[in-house]
């Protein structure tokens, strides 16, 4: 009986030392998940990594076409170049009220790029213990660093100073403190450069993916903004150059043979390059579309394309950027001019309903030298015109818009925002899907109506040559700048720049007449500078009530209230 309890002992003193010996107390209670994705088991196939990456660009789709509407509209809103629609102080429409600690959509763009770059280090620190080949990671570290610095580009020149995360955030943290805008900048082109360098070619990648010409382009930007102007040029220039970018200067695409045309407007226009460049179908590589950097997709009845021919969809820029005067739009003499149903022409474009629209700056002091000649000013390109188009009105088929752009209807007289002239790439006239229109053969649209049924410019070619002559002019080489300017108005048959009148100004003039409703035009002031003195003296809505300090937005008052571990110090001007 003593050797049995003896044995017992001695076995229960074997087992116990093995288990203090052999058991690591932190791998054994270390939770592995099984069934749900985690960042311990998202993160090892290139099929993983994938999936991470079509995350981050639907993300940034989302920011800048699809998302909530006055984050789509935050960098739009209050420029030199576009205003609140209505004129009231909602939408933005006024800097005192608007632009605030406090506003949700200050809060939201600061939340979705800090998730982009939260998710970007995510994935970097994953890389080494995945199972991609050397080659795939190299590829796949370049395309999540390109997607860092793209956030921290658009977070630095709306914000200024940022705190700088290069690292995974694995634990609580609430003591975040700003980084200066140099260092910021700085982080931006290392993660740049080595997406310059590692990224495919733009041959190499599907429609929609970014290359090593996307990376360069905003390489050579932030490069203008460290002061750097020769690698800039050398940057803009890797784009350029390449043999599979080219600027679009014959006609292309899906409608190359027609010639944009309207019946209630009464013209038929000569086609162009720039009308393609906009037409359904015609933004991708696969159309021939040489020009076209980076693209945000839009499918239509595609899971995840965010389009529906039925009229469903957050992609609102036709409803968001076109005139309502469709709707109960009056003749001069009080009654209905209009059927007061959304068209699918020119005459109506679609279902707009005013809730924003260009500066009497952009609409008509922009073209004062090449109005007639200026493709991207033609009648199919800037609808300037509307008609009555009530067969019951006694004014049926005639303008109802004068040549000083006012108008004789007696609804615009009391509200004036019912009609304006609008860039028609912010619709798809003669385009919009079967599935919403209530009747085809009259081009009368459901009230569903309102999306923009083509995919969306995130970069194109002609923007990186006038950024390439933002370069050159900040060495003082005007001569260089007036000729890449002078590449883009030459497609457009406009008159070409002198030497002598190349300034920041003009270069910003040029950039709102090509890029209109595509370009992040609050981001272009601000990194240039420009933006409370351009907006003082194009954009009546705003002059008065726009400070010096709403050069830079305000920190977000949530970000600041929940970093309670150190102060994150709020932009001059703004109270807390």
């Amino acid at each position: 009986m003593k050797n049995k309890i003896k044995n017992i002992r001695y076995g229960l003193f074997i087992f116990l030392f093995s288990m203090m010996v052999s058991c690591n107390e932190n791998e054994f209670l270390k939770e592995v998940p099984k069934d749900f994705y985690s960042p311990e088991n998202s993160y090892v196939s290139m099929a993983n990594f994938e999936s991470s990456f079509t995350d981050l660009y639907a993300r940034v789709r989302a920011i800048q076409y699809n998302g909530d509407e006055y984050e789509n509209t935050l960098n739009l809103l209050g420029t030199d170049i576009i205003v609140c629609g209505r004129g009231t102080d909602d939408r933005l429409g006024n800097y005192a009220t608007a632009f605030v600690p406090t506003n949700w959509a200050v809060f939201q763009l600061w939340r979705d790029w800090y998730k982009i770059i939260s998710n970007a280090n995510t994935m970097l620190s994953r890389l080494d213990a995945s199972e991609l080949t050397e080659t795939e990671k190299l590829k796949a570290e370049a395309e999540a660093k390109f997607f860092r610095g793209f956030a921290y580009r658009n977070l630095v020149y709306l914000y200024g100073g940022v705190p700088l995360i290069v690292e995974e955030i694995a634990e609580p943290k609430a003591d975040f403190t700003r980084a200066s805008k140099d260092e910021i900048l700085n982080q931006i082109v290392s993660d740049l450069t080595d997406a310059t360098a590692n990224l495919p070619t733009i041959d190499q990648v599907a429609d929609g993916k970014v290359s090593n010409v996307v990376a360069a382009h905003y390489l050579a930007e932030t490069l203008i903004a460290l002061g750097k102007y020769d690698e800039a040029i050398t940057a803009a220039s890797v784009t350029i150059n390449d043999p599979n970018t080219d600027l679009m200067t014959s006609r292309f695409g899906s409608r190359a043979s027609e010639d944009p045309y309207d019946e209630m407007l009464k013209f038929t226009q000569p086609g162009d390059p720039y009308w393609d460049l906009f037409q359904v179908g015609n933004q991708n590589r696969k159309s021939g579309n040489k020009e076209a950097l980076w693209v945000a997709q839009m499918e239509i009845d595609v899971l995840g394309g965010l389009l529906e021919s039925t009229g469903g969809g957050p992609n609102r820029w036709e409803r968001n950027c076109d005139p309502v005067g469709w709707m109960t739009f009056k003749d001069p003499d009080g009654k209905e001019g209009m059927r007061g149903i959304p068209l699918s022409d020119y005459n109506g474009g679609g279902r707009g309903v005013s809730f924003i629209k260009c500066t009497n700056f952009f609409l008509f002091d922009l073209w004062q030298s090449d109005f007639d000649n200026d493709i991207r000013n033609a009648p199919h390109n800037i609808v300037r015109d509307l008609v009555f188009n009530n067969p019951a009105s006694a004014y049926y088929g005639q303008s109802a818009v004068l040549p000083d752009g006012t108008s004789t209807s007696s609804t615009w007289t009391e509200q004036n925002w019912r009609w304006y002239p609008y860039p028609s790439k912010t619709t798809t006239p003669g385009q919009h899907p079967d599935g919403i229109f209530a009747n085809k053969e009259l081009s009368i649209l459901t009230s569903g109506a309102g999306n923009t049924y083509h995919d969306m410019y995130l970069l194109r070619l002609a923007e990186t040559y006038l950024l390439r002559a933002e370069a050159y002019l900040g060495k003082n080489d005007k001569a260089n700048a007036a000729k890449d300017i002078n590449v883009v108005r030459t497609r457009s048959q406009a008159s070409s720049v002198a030497v002598a009148d190349v300034t920041i100004d003009y270069i910003l003039d040029e950039r709102a007449r090509e890029l209109i409703y595509e370009e992040q035009r609050r981001l272009t002031l601000s990194r240039t500078g420009k933006l409370v003195e351009r907006v003082r003296l194009y954009n009546p809505q705003n002059e008065d009530n726009i400070q010096d300090y709403n050069a830079l937005l305000p920190i977000p008052a949530a970000e600041i209230e929940a970093n309670k571990d150190a102060v994150l110090e709020q932009n001059p001007g703004y109270v807390q």
